[in-house]
């Protein structure tokens, strides 16, 4: 198949404005670029890494108001857990505990460590109560004589055998204690954040210090594990600092493309220079924003340089038909041979007026898919959203004027054979563009579009079972074998209680713990049904602890195991519990009730929270989600309207808890799935509407996206990979991203078809002139994130992975469905050629 040469639309006002602002004053615009390089460059060198717990949560859930609640009497799920495990299985011996002492020591000193909070088997808020013939007795585990670290102390059988009576005497074992006595953990818990009052945390410093705690103590004879949300954040960032590897690898591996592209080393570099500076200026704006750089959202500058690069290759390879072939690219190879090209600054110029409106288009559509993500009401998630949309708004500065003007200087050496190596760029694959131009011919178009629908119900109700949160146990972050995963695995193995916890809040009036019957029963019996739950491995709350106290106080007989009717007697089970036991308030009107899960995964938090829900409502207990309780009750004795039952009123709060958190961004994620990718199809839809103004062309652009967005729903499941935070920008990205190829083949392929060729022609017209371009783009950014696969870190694999299966998809799906839709929504009556 050939087509003819068509003339040249000649520019509006539009275009011939924009060329005499960006091409009037060439020298002015490399100045100003210039300048801007240099400034954002320096404040680009400012930027730091900065990590921060509460930005990666809800503030606003239902769950994180009870968390924020409750933050300074309970802690939140900023935790770390240090096991210090004795590598022979025994960990009675002098040096074990002589370890362990040192390291509950070194853990109060660590930055920002809330120190009342400490627990470990050596601090004095964990004692025994056991019962004597005089009543009960109790003290510190460890006794006051056993002293390992001072000089001279040699431990004896005895003592040991004490310290482990008392260990099971103060129900530590599973918790604080290994369950088959091999080792023992430290619980810390970290400040609060509040960066309003100055209080800021440090992780990767804490990290740093975990790091140092176990350089210093782990041995042939000892084992430390650490867990917590400090410790992932420090693994994350060491993982991420591959990223600079990773991101030199891109760069060479694009340069290389783009040179076996253009076979000229000067508009390949040109490309990735340009690509080089979108990044640098987006990194100098973050910091002019005065956000920093979390580890979660190092991947962004990989994404911006990809995009430029994929817009850059584009005014590449229309300057290229313009210098070689005065932008007449169509025709048979004798037609092509005898047209001559046109000189640098016009061959720019015409490029820039080509291009400045589909590419406009692409990078805006690119703009809102980041800005979409802007919905989920979490903090990394805004300032990620708020990067990539002005790193890619600042990629049409410099692809769509930078580049140009540099093209506009440049002087390509021996042009005859690369004049040459075009030609034959458009002519040898004549075969392949004429067999993909018959699918909008109208019958192989209709069945197409057939397969389309039925790969489209096929992927979609498959990647309906795609899991919201977490697929799999550990950190998804990291790999399985990483050595914060394996942790996590040898202490969930050796403590009984698990890493993973979700809290509720069970609110009552003041005092309630001692003078309400009706509040413990229902807290107990709630506790009982939890218990029954999968995935719940064991539960801790006061009228627990209270129902042995109570045996206690009865010659210890397991028949008075329970919560006492009196007040008096209920009053004497649980005077006793402190505060720091983390089992109520100060006033006892919040008891909070502890979830210990077997894993996080989405599939076992769904469930435990949908049992706590049915029974909040099966035995009618109030619960005002993120209502106070305490202040619903002020409230109603300052208005005299205080119920009768009032004493006995109970809200069960969900939620907090690490658990808790994942549990809330669970709820947001599933929430605003399908609102980003709908907020995302009516941008694209608009925004091709106004370029192309047709509504139909606008969907024959936006539909091959849709599709291509639930395969990639499909692929996440087939991989196991969960619905979380990460892969739904992902799949926002995707689309806003993919939507390029479309853009750019509708683009070149509707200047044939106004200059009155018909459809199939127009279409062959398009692949013959950008078909190899949108191939090496989408090669270019497949590449680019590709390597991510071999990173380090899990989730950037995952998005590796993603993307590209998201970009290379795009691509076919533009080539095969847009030209069969443009048949049967464009023009379904024309006669094929």
């Amino acid at each position: 198949m050939s087509a003819a040469s068509s003339s040249k639309k000649p520019p509006n006002a539009f275009h011939r404005a924009a060329e005499r602002l960006v091409f009037g004053s060439r020298p002015v615009v490399l100045i100003l670029f210039a300048i801007a390089t240099v400034v954002l460059t320096y404040f680009a060198a400012q930027l730091r890494v900065d990590a921060g717990f509460k930005k990666q949560i809800p503030l606003k859930h239902e769950y994180m108001q009870t968390f924020i609640d409750y933050e300074q009497e309970f802690g939140g799920a900023n935790r770390v857990l240090i096991a210090v495990m004795d590598k022979n299985g025994d960990m009675f011996n002098q040096p074990f505990f002589q370890t362990m002492e040192q390291i509950t020591l070194d853990a109060k000193a660590i930055d920002s460590v809330d120190e009342a909070r400490v627990r470990s088997i050596f601090t004095p808020n964990v004692r025994f109560v056991e019962v004597v013939e005089d009543g009960f007795a109790g003290g510190n585990v460890i006794p006051q004589d056993f002293t390992p670290n001072v000089e001279g102390f040699e431990a004896t059988p005895e003592q040991f055998a004490t310290i482990k009576a008392n260990m099971e005497k103060a129900s530590i074992v599973g918790r604080l204690v290994a369950k088959d006595f091999s080792g023992a953990m430290v619980w810390v818990d970290l400040v609060p954040e509040n960066p309003e009052k100055g209080v800021k945390v440090d992780y990767n410093k804490i990290a740093e210090q975990l790091d140092a705690i176990r350089a210093k103590y782990e041995n042939e004879h000892t084992t430390v594990a650490i867990i917590g949300f400090a410790k992932m954040v420090g693994d994350i960032t060491a993982g991420a600092r591959s990223v600079i590897w990773f991101f030199g690898l891109t760069i060479a591996f694009t340069w290389l493309l783009l040179f076996i592209y253009s076979s000229s080393v000067k508009l390949a570099s040109l490309t990735v220079f340009c690509a080089l500076i979108s990044v640098i200026w987006m990194l100098g704006a973050l910091r002019l924003l005065g956000f920093g750089i979390d580890p979660m959202n190092m991947l962004t500058p990989f994404l911006i340089f990809a995009i430029a690069v994929s817009h850059g290759e584009q005014m590449i390879n229309r300057y290229r038909g313009e210098i070689f072939f005065g932008g007449l690219e169509e025709g048979t190879p004798e037609e092509l041979a005898k047209r001559t090209g046109i000189d640098p600054e016009t061959a720019a110029r015409n490029a820039f007026r080509a291009l400045l409106v589909p590419g406009s288009v692409a990078l805006v559509a690119g703009c809102i898919g980041f800005a979409a993500i802007l919905v989920i009401p979490i903090r990394i998630i805004f300032e990620l959203a708020i990067t990539a949309t002005v790193g890619v708004a600042l990629t049409v500065l410099t692809d769509l004027v930078l580049l140009p003007v540099l093209l506009s200087y440049t002087r390509l050496r021996n042009l005859p054979r690369k004049r040459a190596y075009r030609l034959r760029q458009l002519t040898q694959f004549d075969k392949i563009w004429t067999f993909l131009a018959r699918f909008s011919r109208p019958v192989p178009a209709a069945i197409i579009l057939v397969a389309g629908i039925a790969i489209w119900f096929v992927a979609e109700r498959y990647g309906e079972h795609v899991m919201i949160g977490d697929a799999q146990k550990g950190v998804a972050e990291l790999r399985p074998d990483a050595r914060y995963n394996q942790d996590a695995v040898l202490i969930s193995e050796k403590f009984a209680l698990g890493v993973d916890i979700l809290n509720v809040i069970a609110e009552g009036p003041p005092s309630a713990c001692t003078n309400s019957y009706p509040v413990m029963e229902l807290i107990d019996r709630f506790a009982w049904h939890l218990r029954n739950v999968e995935g719940v491995a064991q539960v801790m709350t006061l009228p627990m602890a209270a129902k042995v106290v109570n045996a206690g106080w009865n010659e210890g007989n397991v028949r008075w195991r329970v919560l006492p009717r009196d007040s008096d007697t209920l009053r004497l089970a649980t005077q006793g519990f402190e505060t720091d036991t983390g089992l109520l308030n100060a006033d006892c009107s919040a008891m909070p009730i502890m979830a210990f899960l077997t894993d996080h995964r989405a599939t076992t938090i769904d469930r435990v929270v949908g049992a706590i829900k049915e029974f909040r409502t099966e035995n009618k207990s109030w619960a005002g989600g993120n209502v106070n309780l305490r202040e619903k009750l002020a409230e109603q004795a300052a208005g005299g309207d205080v119920p009768e039952d009032g004493l006995n009123e109970v809200n069960l709060r969900l939620a907090t808890g690490n658990v808790g958190v994942m549990a809330a961004i669970n709820d947001e994620v599933r929430a605003v799935k399908r609102q980003i990718l709908y907020m995302l199809y009516a941008a694209v839809f608009v925004m091709c509407l106004i370029s192309f103004r047709s509504p139909r062309a606008a969907l024959c652009i936006v539909l091959p996206l849709v599709l291509v967005t639930e395969l990639g729903h499909a692929l996440m499941v087939y991989l196991d990979i969960g619905m979380k935070i990460n892969t739904l920008t992902v799949v926002a990205l995707g689309v806003g991203i993919g939507v390029d190829y479309g853009i750019y083949i509708f683009a070149r392929m509707r200047e044939s078809l106004l200059a009155g060729k018909p459809l199939t022609e127009a279409y062959f017209a398009s692949l013959k002139t950008t078909g190899i371009a949108i191939f090496y783009t989408a090669l270019t950014l497949a590449v680019g994130v590709g390597t991510w696969v071999f990173s380090d870190l899990k989730f950037q694999a995952d998005m590796g992975v993603m993307l590209t299966f998201m970009f290379v998809v795009n691509m076919i799906a533009a080539i095969v469905f847009l030209p069969a839709l443009c048949r049967w929504l464009l023009r379904p009556m024309e006669r094929a050629a």
